[in-house]
């Protein structure tokens, strides 16, 4: 029996999003069996400041592992998957295209002892950046928007109506203008 083909990507994968599930998915068609790098909430923070993760490394862990397409999640503390490439020794080292195969952390490592780095082209806009700016941006006009009603006649609509009714009434202004405008 052959030994299996052994694939390795890693990631935050802080809110999974279809460009994630294309990267997995094409990742373990490389090989036998998928190995996921996962970075600890502490990497995350390192990498991308206090404010990150958004979901928990148990959360994301979980998310992964009950993917059909990964076989192991690993979770590492470093801010690079360095230390576990060269433990695992992959056959394929997958990364997404938004990497330089000379920017691809352990790629040298994986490449001297036979075997190969391969990236995944990224589907446009998906990213969890950009889900986390859509719903910032979004709760930004939500909130001015309660601001404007709460503070409409100088602040009595609000002591006649209280805050309950100003929050009804910027919701129904808010998918309102989000109904118009398209979104």
């Amino acid at each position: 029996m052959d030994k299996p083909t052994v694939v390795f990507t890693n990631g935050c994968f802080d809110i999974l999003h279809v460009g994630h599930i294309q990267l997995l998915r094409k990742a373990r068609e490389l090989g036998d069996m998928l190995v996921v790098g996962l970075n600890s909430d502490e990497s995350i923070k390192l990498i991308k400041g206090k404010d990150r993760p958004i979901v928990s490394e148990a959360e994301r862990y979980i998310m992964l592992k009950n993917l059909e397409t990964v076989d192991s999640v690993m979770l590492f503390d470093e801010p690079d998957p360095l230390r576990l490439i060269k433990m695992i020794n992959p056959d394929v080292l997958v990364k997404g295209g938004d990497w330089g195969e000379d920017e691809i952390i352990g790629a040298d490592h994986v490449m001297e002892n036979g075997g190969s780095v391969v990236t995944v082209p990224l589907i446009d806009g998906a990213s969890s950046t950009n889900i986390i700016n859509k719903i910032e941006h979004r709760y930004k006009r939500f909130l001015f928007n309660l601001l404007a009603i709460m503070h409409r006649d100088g602040g009595h609509y609000v002591d006649e109506h209280g805050v309950d009714k100003a929050v009804k009434d910027a919701m129904k202004v808010y998918y309102d203008l989000r109904a118009r405008r398209g979104d």
